[in-house]
């Protein structure tokens, strides 16, 4: 008789229609692409709405290293083990962008024993999602730039448009470019490319609720300003109709499995550091509708995703979540406290315990939402027995609830102990957010910087101080804050590690996103384009004959 751990190795995918029996959904309400992939129809969230919701659970992290962390991978085990342990669980995450998968990261499907599959269709073009999005966010720039050649009927000012390209790639040649030089017709000016997921429509189809709400916020979204300073809108361009037929698919949320056949969403894919990095709001409602527990992920630390997880997606939805998750590892809490990358396999007491303040702040900042918390210490082989009792025992003198996550290499039977912990940590007490919507904009941003992140103080730069001043006496002072920040450190010195002290968070930029109802404030050198390092995931996958990874031998 085979082992349960034999058996989780030896899963097989099951079509996706045989997945969902076990989940309130019928076959009429999915629309496949093949036999293990399916979107969602709207009818099933009308349908369900009725429904008492489960609990949501929020996976987040410590500060990011280069070592890794594995928060998704942690979902995904989590997703697992809780079914293990007989609860009907779903989860919930974001689109892989095809930037970082060829970038730095090479994927987000989870690791280990702990993957959502179909991997390589994921990790690629997956139901074409973002495509969608890049389209409709190309479309009107295209539309604006026409604009100005047909003779400019709205009077748009060309040194005052907001609304940039985008592509889904990591390219820095792209973060500055000049159009219109193909015809004395055309209007020449500077324009730039973000990367898709940094677009605010990708922010918009996730917060969106149904495609009566895509509407009215592609309508309200500015896009130009004319040359008597007024707003100009997606709507006074009259292309919405088309934005909403080139995303009227992406809207629906997709369904994929677990190794171990678990039913997960995967829908949306805002990054944390530019965006509100959260998956769509019509997923999350859908699994909590269909589950008694869901396990949702929000991009890096606490201090990106999970604040705007809570902050953000959590009002616009309505979201009443029960716990966090805060993953870490003993190598990325070595680096935290000063070690160097090459050296984290080696048995380093001194540097664990100096590197506990950064995970220390993050459980802080959980509090302030009045969530509670559960750390789960992703384990690796290179952990020692003295590291492991140092944690054991930090987190018993703190009265922390710590689970030694053996996921990646167990699948759930490495999860248990994790899901048993949640499932006793649970609160139904209503989270706080930080701010409330109606506050002054500077307090907004100067709870976020020192509750969030540790900071003394917010500085600005003098265009960004003033239009800030300008939005405090607008309709839009009541707008989310979206703080655009490195994810490598709780400051905006994405060198500064660990828990730092005595700093200010410097905001040079700010920019409103009306769609979304965002204050964009960009901090220190964070970038909407990324760029790739020498030696990009792209040329791995080369050098290393890793094609079997998308499926190719």
């Amino acid at each position: 008789m085979l082992s349960d751990i034999e058996i989780i190795k030896q899963s097989q995918l099951k079509p996706i229609r045989e997945v969902i029996q076990r989940y309130d959904l019928k076959e009429e309400e999915l629309f496949s692409y093949g036999n293990y992939i399916a979107k969602v129809e709207h009818e099933a969230l009308k349908r369900l709405d009725h429904e008492k919701d489960g609990k949501l659970i929020l996976v987040s992290a410590i500060t990011p290293t280069p070592a890794g962390e594995g928060k998704s991978t942690t979902t995904i085990g989590l997703v697992d083990a809780l079914n293990r342990l007989g609860k009907r669980c779903v989860g919930a995450l974001r689109e892989p962008s095809l930037g970082p998968v060829f970038g730095v990261k090479g994927g987000a499907a989870g690791g280990g024993y702990a993957q959502v599959n179909p991997m390589a269709e994921l990790n690629l073009h997956f139901t074409g999602d973002i495509h969608a999005v890049t389209a409709a966010n190309n479309l009107v720039s295209a539309i604006l730039d026409n604009h100005l050649y047909q003779g400019n009927e709205l009077h748009i000012d060309p040194a005052k448009i907001s609304w940039k390209r985008c592509m889904d790639l990591n390219d820095r040649a792209l973060r500055s470019v000049t159009v219109g030089q193909s015809s004395v017709k055309e209007v020449i000016r500077q324009d730039s490319f973000n990367i898709s997921v940094a677009s605010e429509i990708m922010a918009i189809l996730c917060l969106s609720n149904n495609l009566v709400d895509l509407r009215r916020r592609l309508t309200a979204t500015v896009v130009a300003k004319s040359y008597e300073d007024k707003p100009i809108t997606i709507g006074d361009l009259g292309i919405v109709g088309s934005l909403l037929v080139l995303l009227k698919d992406a809207l629906k949320p997709n369904i994929v499995q677990t190794l171990e056949n678990n039913l997960m969403f995967v829908h949306g894919g805002p990054f944390a550091n530019i965006a509100h990095g959260c998956n769509s709001i019509q997923a999350t409602r859908l699994a909590l509708k269909m589950s008694d527990y869901v396990v949702t992920e929000a991009g890096f630390g606490v201090d990106l995703g999970a604040e705007k997880f809570l902050d953000i997606k959590c009002r616009e939805a309505g979201l009443k979540p029960n716990l966090v998750v805060v993953v870490a590892t003993i190598r990325a809490l070595k680096y935290h406290g000063g070690i160097d990358l090459k050296k984290l396999k080696e048995e380093n007491l001194e540097a664990l315990q100096k590197g506990l303040a950064n995970l220390e702040k993050h459980l802080e900042t959980v509090a302030t939402f009045h969530l509670p918390a559960v750390v789960a210490l992703n384990r690796f082989d290179s952990d020692t027995e003295k590291e492991i009792g140092l944690l054991l025992d930090w987190a018993k003198e703190k009265g922390v609830p710590l689970s030694l996550s053996e996921v990646h290499g167990k699948g759930s039977l490495g999860g248990v102990d994790l899901a048993n912990k949640v499932l006793e940590n649970l609160s139904d007490e209503t989270y706080r957010p930080l701010y409330e919507l109606d506050e002054d904009v500077f307090v907004k941003i100067k709870k976020i910087a020192t509750q969030a992140y540790g900071a003394d103080d917010v500085t600005y730069s003098e265009e960004a101080l003033q239009m800030l001043k300008d939005i405090a006496h607008s309709d839009y002072k009541n707008f989310y804050i979206c703080m655009a920040k490195t994810q490598n450190s709780l400051s905006d010195n994405p060198k500064v590690i660990g828990r730092p002290k005595n700093f200010n968070i410097h905001v040079k930029e700010v920019r409103l996103a009306t769609g979304s109802r965002f204050i964009i404030c960009l901090t220190g050198d964070i970038m909407t384009m990324p760029g790739l390092g020498k030696t990009p995931q792209a040329m791995v996958i080369e050098l290393n004959d890793q094609y079997e990874i998308f499926g190719l031998m």
